[in-house]
C-alpha cells in the first residue's frame, strides 16, 4: 500500500520557498501543490480556485467553523488556510504533497498529521539584513509592511531547530539549494511510499 507524505516548506518571506517548490514540480509533475485560501484581495492576474480560494472574511470564518480547513493563520488584516480536501485525499491516495505555509500552520499540522507522514523543510536564507535586501529588490514595500515582515522573520527563525531538514538558500546558493531539494524529493518518492 502506498503511503502519502506531506512535505511542509517553510522559511522567511523571500527565502525562495516558491522557487524550490516550482523546481521540484518541474522534475516531478506528479507532486501535489494544494491551492490554499485567503481573505486578501486577488492580485492582478490571479485566478480564484487556481492561485487561491479567495474568500471574504465572513466566508472564511464560516468555512472555519464548518471544519473546512486543515490549518489556518492570520497575518496583518488577512487570514490564510489550507482546505482539507486539497490535502487529505491526496495523502490517502499515497501522493507526495508539498505545502508552503507559515509557523502558525505548521504547529497545527504537527498535532494533526502523524510524524511518519510529515516532513518539515526549513529554507535558510541568512540574516534579516539579507532578507530585507531581497524583499526590497522584489517590489516596492512600505516601512510598516517591512516591520511586519521582520516580525514574521523573527518568528520563523525560532522554528529552525524543530525542522527535519534545513536547506541553505542564502544568496549565491540557489543552484545547490535546488539540487538538495530535488534530491530530498527524489529520496522521499523512492522510499517513503511503502508502508
Amino acid at each position: 500500500m502506498k503511503r502519502g507524505k506531506l512535505v511542509i516548506i517553510m522559511g522567511p518571506t523571500g527565502s525562495g520557498k516558491g522557487t524550490l517548490e516550482r523546481y521540484a514540480l518541474s522534475l516531478h509533475p506528479e507532486l501535489v501543490i494544494p491551492v490554499t485560501a485567503t481573505t486578501r484581495a486577488p492580485r492582478p492576474g490571479e485566478i480564484d480556485t487556481k492561485d487561491y480560494y479567495f474568500f471574504s472574511h465572513e466566508e472564511f470564518d464560516k468555512k472555519m467553523s464548518e471544519g473546512f480547513f486543515l490549518e489556518t493563520a492570520t497575518y496583518g488584516q488577512n487570514k490564510y488556510g489550507t482546505p482539507k480536501h486539497e490535502v487529505v485525499p491526496c495523502l490517502e491516495e499515497g501522493k507526495l504533497v508539498l505545502l508552503e505555509i507559515e509557523v502558525q500552520g505548521v504547529r497545527q499540522l504537527q498535532k494533526l498529521i502523524p510524524k511518519d507522514d510529515l516532513l518539515i523543510v526549513y529554507i535558510e536564507a541568512g540574516s534579516w539584513e539579507d532578507m530585507e535586501q531581497r524583499v526590497r529588490s522584489r517590489a516596492p514595500i512600505t516601512e510598516e509592511e517591512l516591520a511586519k515582515r521582520r516580525h514574521r522573520y523573527e518568528d520563523e527563525v525560532t522554528f529552525k531547530p524543530e525542522a527535519d531538514v534545513m536547506i541553505d538558500n542564502r544568496d549565491g546558493h540557489l543552484e545547490t539549494a535546488k539540487k538538495e531539494f530535488a534530491d530530498l524529493i527524489e529520496s522521499i518518492l523512492k522510499t517513503s511510499y511503502i508502508s
